[in-house]
């Protein structure tokens, strides 16, 4: 069984592998600059190393009393069915502990798995994407 590293900072992140990690996973094209960009802005954020190779990660965007955002959570294909997902999620969750809310973002037919780690549907959320037909089109948005 492979043993893991887990890395709490992006000073070593090759933005490029994760970039392709996220087109494999698949989970869309997310450019390297791009990708540098939220995750340094993002108060936690959690990688995932076999052997210097680049397996998941996450991140979550928080203010540090009121709302953690958990997103962009990710698994190389070749660790898939290996609970690193919900070892990312449950990371960031304890991460983000004493927040008054945290919320996750998650694609179409994935709520199943995230209500296993606690999560619930909100009543309320309503969002406005860069690309609002693109969204309806995905399931994103109704």
């Amino acid at each position: 069984m492979p043993e893991f590293t887990w890395v709490m900072d992006d000073a070593e992140v090759d933005w490029d592998e994760l970039s392709e990690l996220y087109r494999i996973a698949p989970l869309g094209i997310k450019p390297a600059q791009n990708l540098k960009l939220v995750f340094s802005n993002s108060r936690y954020k959690c990688f995932i190393y076999e052997q210097g190779r680049l397996a998941g990660a996450g991140r979550a965007l928080a203010d540090g009393l009121d709302c953690s955002y958990i997103c962009d959570v990710v698994v190389h294909p070749d660790f898939q069915g290996r609970q690193l997902g919900k070892a990312l999620v449950e990371k960031l969750v304890a991460l983000s502990q004493g927040h008054k809310k945290i919320i996750l973002y998650a694609n179409p037919g994935k709520e199943g798995f995230y209500s296993k780690l606690g999560f619930r549907p909100m009543n309320t959320a309503m969002a406005i994407f860069a690309n609002q037909q693109q969204a309806i089109e995905s399931g994103i948005l109704s």
